[in-house]
């Protein structure tokens, strides 16, 4: 029997398993990396997939994926960056006004075009470069939990000893099954189509037609020079969940989608070639746990829902930040019992934004189903409320962007705690010491193993406050809520613990005490 922490070199230390090598689990491996956590994956398919679900990254997750550095010290967000396309606006619900990025207080305001099957191939990749070991044609299809860790059993028979098992292995999980997790919700209601295409004929730039009598069909450019399609027939839907049953059991052919733009459209934009199909449902499912005992589940294994907006994708690879750096705190000693399983911990905080995403994507599809007069009008409602940019605009643009996230905090805590940090512009650290390594931007100084203390003081107030899980760094002014602050205690995943007006050290290392458990840890000075 093997350790994965032999397999690393470090002798003694167990590790984690992921069960699942699609995007969110090759992110909880990545992350888990950064952090010094030795990890592998486990994927049934022997290759990577060429079909891409999603095709869209919103602002905040790429965000999040700046914290990963590539061997040559660029960042992995900078890697999709070079490999997709960037679009300012991006509907909702397929509406005619679109929610405008352009102006967001982000590094990346806009919406990243790319297949998700190219970025699961630079994440594999990535991991590759780290000597993290990706197992391809080998899935995990047991296991047993005990005191110090779990038995993992995998198909070709061997058996490891992992610290913790993260399944990632999507909406049908099989960790999840074996875990006897119930994955509860509502039934699909519509059948809708998706192809990546060549066309000869294609509309420009993105496109959203919804007609009234028919049904929606969208058309998006790809950065390779094909296109996505997607759409539903307006008679397929309100169908019971039997009929869509035996309706998917159909497999949808070149000739059946073309037969399906034209009804929708009228035309096909001239459809020229097929290089993948699919039918999607709404079907809006949610694990009644998050956690048991060392099992884990993150990103499909966990919600299911229509994908609409390239939601999915996008919760699944916050989910993996928010579970990463805290199951990392947890293996390394240094988590409190909050943040292992209480009011701060991974289950409590990713649950309220899963529901919330069930929540828009149901809406969502209301809006984007409803063929009938009624359903025109509604839509009709919507368009104008976010043409005028005014509170809905902004919501919905929050939410789609992932900017708009906070996370609750406990009564009396500071208005920004638990919001996400912006990219604060830090004061250069001399010689890039140990503090910083000499990034001057909060999102380029986050790590996935410490928190970052931000410190507004014209003296430095703060700067004892320095040690092995707290990188002290000086930051400039900025306007706003944020105009008044004397320091921000910014998590490893970017989001507010704590903040203060008051240049108060004392309160902060108490506030620091409900997220990091070890003395040492808070008392000893490091020098930055």
């Amino acid at each position: 029997m093997t350790s994965l922490g032999e397999q690393h070199g470090n002798t003694g230390e167990l590790a984690v398993a992921i069960a699942g090598g699609g995007p969110v689990g090759l992110a909880v491996a990545a992350f888990l990396d950064a952090a010094g956590v030795p990890v592998e994956v486990f994927e049934r398919a022997t290759v990577p997939s060429e079909h891409s679900k999603a095709t869209v990254m919103h602002p905040r997750t790429l965000e999040t994926l700046e914290v990963l550095t590539t061997p040559g010290g660029g960042r992995f967000s900078e890697e999709l960056l070079a490999r997709g396309r960037t679009a300012s606006r991006t509907h909702f619900a397929l509406l005619p006004s679109l929610l405008d990025y352009s102006g967001l207080d982000t590094p990346y305001p806009f919406v990243l075009l790319i297949p998700q099957a190219r970025t699961e191939r630079l994440l594999e990749a990535h991991l590759r470069e780290r000597g993290v070991p990706v197992h391809r044609g080998c899935e995990v299809t047991g296991f047993e939990q005990h005191e110090d860790g779990v038995r993992v059993r995998l198909g070709d028979g061997t058996v490891r000893e992992v610290a913790h098992l993260v399944g990632a292995d999507g909406a049908h999980s099989v960790v999840r099954r074996l875990a006897e997790v119930d994955f509860p919700g509502s039934p699909p209601s519509a059948l809708g189509f998706g192809a990546d295409v060549e066309l000869d004929r294609p509309p420009e730039g993105i496109s959203h037609q919804w007609f009234a009598a028919t049904g929606s069909v969208s058309v998006i450019p790809l950065p390779d020079g094909g296109y996505r399609v997607f759409g539903t027939e307006a008679a397929d839907t309100r169908l019971d969940p039997q009929t869509i049953r035996e309706r998917r059991a159909q497999p949808l052919t070149p000739e059946g989608l073309r037969a399906a733009m034209r009804r929708v459209a009228g035309h096909d934009f001239g459809l020229r070639s097929v290089s993948w199909l699919t039918r999607s449902t709404d079907v809006t499912r949610h694990a009644s746990r998050y956690r048991g005992g060392r099992v884990h589940l993150a990103g499909d294994a966990a919600h299911v829902h229509l994908p609409a907006g390239g939601q999915g994708l996008n919760v699944g690879l916050q989910d993996a930040a928010n579970l990463a750096w805290k199951l990392a705190a947890e293996i390394r000693g240094w988590a409190t019992p909050a943040l292992t399983h209480g009011e701060l911990g991974y289950e409590h905080e990713r649950r309220r934004v899963a529901e919330r995403l069930a929540a828009n994507t149901l809406a969502q599809g209301a809006l984007m189903h409803d063929f009938s007069p009624s359903g025109a009008a509604l839509r009709e409602l919507f368009a104008d409320l976010i043409a005028r940019g005014g509170d809905t605009a902004r919501e919905l643009t929050g939410w789609l962007s992932g900017l708009g996230l906070d996370y609750p905090q406990p009564d009396g805590a500071h208005p920004l705690a638990g919001t996400r940090a912006p990219d604060l512009a830090l004061r250069p650290v001399p010689g890039g010491g140990p503090g910083g390594g000499g990034d001057d931007r909060l999102l380029r100084a986050l790590r996935v193993d410490r928190f970052l203390l931000a410190d507004f003081t014209p003296d430095g107030a703060f700067a004892d406050l320095a040690c092995e899980r707290v990188a002290v760094r000086r930051a400039l002014p900025r306007e706003g809520a944020w105009a008044s602050l004397g320091a921000a205690l910014v998590r490893p995943d970017g989001y507010v613990a704590h903040a203060t007006a008051a240049a108060d050290p004392g309160a902060m290392a108490e506030a620091l005490g409900r997220w990091v458990a070890t003395a040492e840890s808070v008392s000893r000075p490091t020098a930055v």
